[in-house]
């Protein structure tokens, strides 16, 4: 019997995650993973207009908020059998695209790579060193000259000698687990800095179709209404921008990806988890058209066999809450059209077989844990024969010299991310250019007409950056009668199954070695890889002196 530990809640994440280890011989040998706040959007959703949910439930999100306004007026759209113009299409791909390439990497800068960057031990890097490194990592990286990183050192020695390390606050700076040279931290934390500035101008590039950022104004059921954006003088501010976003991705976020992970290829081995992985694909290249006329293709991957993608039926979705502080009418999971919203809070009761530990109800396709992400999207593409996806794979294991096995692994996560967002930043031009010749042939049509059933059921779903998201509606007397989301955290993050089947957060740690249970940086670093969103500090009991250790991430 190993020791219970308690990490609550973990930071640099969205919302409120508690995750309980148990560790053995200083491995993790059984966790548990919490959400441990209650929203309630879909109690509060009922009796409203349907025409304004997708308004309503991008709050679900601070972040990645378009996605859920997409994956909502989705669900009405479906609901009401309305087939959108082809300018709603491609403004709705080119605002999915925005998001992809802003969240993954602020994930990989702000939330992610502090777990595996030394930000004290940059301040030891020769600047010159730095400067050689870069220019042989990618010469054409910006803002790399050994002045540069100087400038960088001098500002982190100005926030320690004045006890400011403002985000860089008690991280697990020294952490045994900490590999990288210094002069490929300090490159990392000016590249951290740099890309506070970067992520500014997809925010800029958002509110170009999408009229502000992070909240969108732009959609309607029905398509979009940004048409008077459809002037030269926009579209071309939206190119300029874009290929600034595409120069940073290629000469600074993808170089350093690739740069840090050899150092870290031991992670290739670790924190896989499931064998089981699930994509509902997106971006349709077409109007009217369904899975099949998508740029991301819909499928699965079973038991890590990326020779062939299987199909998706959404009907085999199903939510348990057999561990989740809800209660159904029957005892049996539910499908998210028929789904139920009855919150029954028991306290955290991880020490019962059948106790209730979490917020969050538990997923399952066809009765099985699937993950989603960005790792289980670039696998049903590659599985699919997506040429985008099966260059941009090769070339990167081609790169590291290492096999497709370690793309199951927490290092796996984060590869993908950023091959994702290349392969993202590549395609967008090619839907600007879709809008301008609608635009040049007078082809300005945004929004399709459409009447308001009495009642009607849908469903909406998007790849948002963390993964597979599915909106599901009732409308009845006009009103919506019931609502649900399955979000990718839900799939991720949620507690075992009345089989006992671990979800992704779960099963991923299980093996996880830990130096030292007071500082869990092994632990962070999987649970990180998923990009939660859950959020704070973290509080580490020792079970057997009940001691507790009040550690802030960063």
């Amino acid at each position: 019997m190993g020791e219970r530990h308690v990490i609550d809640p973990i930071t640099r994440i969205e919302g409120h995650l508690r995750i309980e280890v148990e560790i053995e011989g200083g491995r993790v040998k059984d966790a548990w993973s919490s959400g441990t706040m209650w929203r309630g959007f879909e109690v509060f959703l009922k009796d409203r207009d349907p025409r304004d949910a997708w308004y309503i439930t991008q709050r679900v999100c601070g972040v990645c908020t378009a996605v859920h306004a997409v994956a909502s007026v989705r669900a009405v759209e479906n609901a009401i059998g309305v087939t959108i113009p082809d300018n709603a299409r491609i403004i709705r791909n080119l605002i999915l695209g925005t998001q992809m390439i802003h969240d993954h990497p602020v994930h990989f800068y702000h939330l992610h790579a502090l777990d595996w960057v030394d930000v004290v031990s940059a301040l030891g890097a020769d600047p010159k060193k730095t400067a050689d490194l870069a220019s042989a990592i990618n010469p054409h990286s910006p803002a790399s000259g050994a002045g540069d990183f100087k400038a960088t050192q001098d500002k982190l020695k100005k926030f320690v000698e004045g006890g400011q390390l403002g985000p860089f606050t008690n991280g697990y700076w020294g952490h045994p687990a900490m590999k990288l040279p210094p002069e490929v931290n300090l490159l990392a934390v000016s590249h951290y800095l740099y890309a506070l500035k970067l992520q500014n101008k997809a925010r800029q590039m958002m509110a170009i179709f999408g009229a502000k950022n992070p909240h969108i104004q732009t959609l309607v059921v029905g398509g979009v209404t940004c048409v008077a954006d459809f002037t030269p003088s926009r579209i071309a501010e939206f190119l300029y921008l874009l290929k600034d976003m595409k120069e940073f991705i290629d000469n600074v976020y993808v170089p350093d990806v690739l740069a840090i992970a050899p150092f870290y290829l031991e992670w290739a081995g670790i924190g896989g988890g499931l064998k089981n992985y699930l994509a509902y694909g997106d971006y349709p290249t077409k109007v009217g058209g369904g899975p099949e006329n998508q740029w991301y293709p819909r499928g699965t991957v079973r038991e890590r066999d990326i020779s062939k993608a299987q199909p998706v039926d959404v009907a085999k979705i199903t939510e348990d809450v057999t561990h989740s502080w809800y209660k159904y009418d029957t005892g049996s999971p539910l499908h998210p059209s028929v789904g139920q919203t009855s919150p029954w809070y028991t306290g955290v009761e991880t020490d019962k077989a059948d106790g209730k530990y979490s917020w969050l109800k538990t997923p399952r396709y066809d009765g099985t844990a699937m993950e989603v992400g960005p790792l289980s999207r670039m696998l049903v593409n590659y599985a699919s024969g997506h040429q985008a996806t099966v260059d941009a794979v090769n070339g990167a294991l081609k790169h590291l010299n290492v096999g497709p096995e370690i793309l199951f692994s927490t290092l796996g996560r984060t590869a993908a991310r950023a091959i994702e967002t290349q392969i993202m930043v590549n395609q967008m031009e090619s839907w600007v250019n879709e809008l301008i010749a609608n635009v040049k042939k007078g082809d300005l049509e945004t929004v399709a007409d459409y009447s308001m059933p009495m009642s009607a059921q849908g469903y909406g779903t998007v790849e948002a950056p963390r993964g597979a998201l599915g909106h599901w509606i009732e409308i009845g007397n006009g009103k919506i009668k019931n609502y649900q989301l399955v979000v990718p955290t839900t799939w991720n993050g949620s507690p075992r199954d009345h089989t006992g089947q671990r979800s992704s957060f779960e099963a991923s740690l299980i093996g996880t070695p830990v130096a030292d249970p007071k500082r869990p940086l092994e632990i962070l670093r999987t649970v990180h890889s998923f990009d939660p969103c859950l959020a704070c500090s973290v509080h580490v009991i020792d079970p057997v002196s009940n001691e507790v250790y009040e550690t802030r991430v960063v």
